[in-house]
This record gives structure tokens, C-alpha cells and sequence, in this order.
């Protein structure tokens, strides 16, 4: 997997969400943050995280969408539990998907950051194929940007968010940062 000059990634299914601006002049990507997202929470499959993140869900479809249908969000990514990929916005521009946040004393982690959503819930372990579109993602992503850091999304706005939480195996995904053998 490559990320091009825009911030795409090849073999991405890229949407534009208008939930997105322009990063800081001069600064650099140096943080991932994962989350998870499902909706309804705990329904996986649909379109209902594409719709939130193109500003379409219809707030009719399901009461838990009532609730949040006024929110303008967006990740850079959404990788769904067979691994599929989705792109929402180019890495070049900042997506909505960190809100109030610190990282090393420094906030505004959107600024700085790419957003990875993996489709998913506090409660449930994340797939194999997930952990593998992950890898490769995060692995195109250092090798395009200064990335320092990853991150979870409670580890920016502790006490405020949980994701992508106790069942996301850290250490499988730091072993997934290195290149496969051939």
C-alpha cells in the first residue's frame, strides 16, 4: 500500500466528506489516532458510518441516530471488520475526528494527526482482517509522514472517550507496524 502526494491511499475507496479543512500552514502528521465506530452501536455492515461522515444519515433510521445526526465528523479512514478500506479524507487536510484533545502537551490533535476508525465496539475483539488493513495502512502512513506516535482516542481525550478500548491488542498492532517477511 502507498499513500500518494494528496494523501490518498491506493487500494482505498475514496469518498470525499465535507467534514474536513485545511491543516495548519507548516505542519506536520505526526500522530495516528485509533477510534472505533459502529452504528447503531454494536451493528456492524450498512452504511450508517459513511453517512454520519457524509453528513446524510437520516436521523429517522434508528432512535440512536436521532442523538447524533447533527454532528459534522470525519475520520481519514474507516476500515470495516472484513478489512475492507475506506477513505473519507485526504491525508493532506484535517479531518474531524479527534474534538477536544491533547497529546504531549500539545492540543488540537486533529491539526497534526490522521484518524483511523476501525469498524467496532468497546466490547468486541477487532478481526484478523482488520489488524492486516491496519498494518498496512499505519506501515504506508510512516513511510509517507513524520509519524511519532499512535495512539487510542481515550489516550487524547481521556474521560471523555474509550476507544478504540480494552480489546484492541496493542502489541499485535505495533508488531503489525513492521514489514512482513517475503
Amino acid at each position: 500500500m502507498n499513500i500518494d502526494a494528496a494523501g490518498l491511499a491506493d487500494g482505498a475507496q475514496y469518498t470525499a466528506s465535507p467534514n474536513c479543512d485545511d491543516r495548519p500552514p507548516g505542519t506536520a502528521i505526526e500522530l495516528l489516532v485509533i477510534h472505533n465506530i459502529s452504528l447503531p452501536p454494536g451493528i456492524f455492515e450498512g452504511t450508517a458510518v459513511s453517512d454520519l461522515f457524509l453528513n446524510r444519515l437520516d436521523p429517522a433510521a434508528h432512535p440512536y441516530f436521532a442523538t447524533i445526526a447533527g454532528l459534522r465528523v470525519s475520520a481519514h479512514f474507516f476500515i470495516r471488520r472484513d478489512g475492507t478500506l475506506l477513505q473519507f479524507v485526504p491525508c493532506a487536510l484535517r479531518a474531524w475526528h479527534a474534538g477536544q484533545s491533547l497529546w504531549c502537551g500539545r492540543e488540537r490533535c486533529n491539526d497534526y494527526s490522521v484518524g483511523i476508525e476501525l469498524e467496532g465496539t468497546d466490547e468486541l475483539m477487532f478481526s484478523d482482517a482488520q489488524y492486516d488493513r491496519l498494518g498496512a495502512l499505519a506501515r504506508a502512513l510512516h513511510r509517507r509522514y513524520p509519524i511519532i506516535a499512535s495512539v487510542g482516542h481515550a489516550d487524547i481525550a481521556p474521560g471523555r472517550k474509550t476507544d478504540p478500548g480494552p480489546f484492541f491488542d496493542w502489541p499485535r498492532y505495533r508488531a503489525g507496524l513492521q514489514q512482513p517477511k517475503q
